[in-house]
């Protein structure tokens, strides 16, 4: 039985793919160039490099033509690509003060180290459908002049392109030394995380360390990171306080070892969220006269993601392995190893299904045996 749909199964594959490519490259409008994608659907093209986990903006922007805007399916084509490509380098540690920041905003304090540098953001407008034409949305640009670099973050950021002091608004310094100098944070740094943890060469299961959580929510599929960061904030029975020490994003520089010189190298730039979370110890084995920090970077600009991680990294330390969280934070947000089971469900499962009929026989066969007794 198991093999008897498999007779012209192939031919009907085929005609599928076809179908497929019909529509993909065929059509009434205009081919979307790769350029137009990165330029105008950036934040889906960010994501496709976050859970596809390669920094590759014109190969996710051809992955998100190719899946016609499926981000998951373009996250998995990135990832499969990736899985191709030899490694020729591994890149050198970079600090993250190292970030150039193009947006930097601390909800937790109104005057921070630095500047509020609001840069671009929807997040003080309403959710209103913009219907202008696109003629006169053009004509609008021109008119206007180029809004300022340097916002006013909240309604109190500085206005002006410098930081306090004189310093660079784009390298503000971090809350974190702020909370340190008021002796405000527990200390969590351990020396045996080291080296990073790889994830792509090393099975994930809990117990690992701190490193390969963040690498694991790093690569999440965004929706699901959110959706269990918001289920265990909320659940009852928690007290969480969560509060954004700040929410950064930017480019890092990305450096290799000259195979000559042996000197660094920067070779390219990446975009990056990073996001600082504190959060209020109040727990009766926790240091209540100090607060916790959860950390959170993706590639691109997700800030989203990024606070949904750092989020949860509290939340599986202050579990100390009592629940499911950590297990659930490594095997549960892959949003590709989760499509892919849920893919495989369409495929032929003659020959279980089956089983299972025999099964369900048997048993009403025995029941109606034994009641004839």
């Amino acid at each position: 039985m198991g093999y008897s749909g498999a007779s012209g199964g192939h031919e009907a594959i085929l005609a599928a793919e076809k179908l497929v490519e019909r529509r993909r490259y065929g059509g009434a409008s205009d081919w979307l160039g790769i350029d137009q994608i990165t330029d105008r659907l950036r934040l889906a093209v960010d994501r496709i490099m976050g859970e596809g986990g390669l920094w590759a903006p014109e190969l996710a922007a051809r992955a998100l033509r190719q899946s016609e805007g499926d981000v998951q399916e373009a996250a998995q084509l990135i990832r499969a690509h990736r899985s191709t490509l030899p490694r020729v380098a591994y890149s050198e540690p970079v600090h993250a003060d190292e970030l150039k920041v193009s947006r930097r905003i601390s909800p937790a304090f109104r005057n921070p180290p630095g500047s509020q540098l609001l840069g671009r953001t929807l997040d003080y407008v309403g959710r209103l459908l913009d219907l202008m034409p696109e003629e006169q949305a053009k004509a609008r640009l021109q008119e206007e002049p180029e809004p300022a670099v340097n916002g006013h973050g909240h309604g109190h950021g500085h206005g002006h392109g410098h930081g306090h002091d004189g310093e660079d608004p784009r390298r503000p310094p971090r809350l974190l030394g702020l909370l340190r100098s008021m002796d405000m944070l527990v200390d969590r740094r351990q020396d045996g995380d080291a080296e990073p943890y790889d994830i792509t060469r090393s099975p994930v299961r809990p117990g690992i360390p701190r490193s390969a959580r963040l690498t694991a929510m790093a690569r999440a599929e965004t929706g699901a990171l959110v959706h269990l960061w918001y289920s265990n904030t909320f659940q009852p029975g928690r007290h969480n306080h969560e509060f954004p020490g700040e929410v950064r994003h930017g480019t890092l520089p990305v450096r290799v070892r000259h195979p000559l010189t042996g000197n660094p190298v920067t070779v390219a730039d990446v975009r990056v969220t990073e996001v600082e979370t504190i959060d209020d110890l109040d727990r009766a084995e926790e240091d209540r006269t100090r607060l916790d920090l959860g950390y959170g970077m993706c590639f691109g600009h997700n800030e989203r993601k990024a606070i949904a991680m750092a989020g949860l990294d509290l939340l599986v330390h202050r579990e100390a392995g009592r629940g499911d969280l950590e297990q659930e934070v490594l095997l549960t947000l892959d949003g590709i190893e989760a499509s892919g089971f849920l893919e495989h469900l369409k495929l032929p499962h003659y020959v279980d299904f089956r089983s299972v009929l025999d099964r369900k026989r048997a048993v009403r066969a025995a029941a109606e045996k034994e009641a004839v007794r």
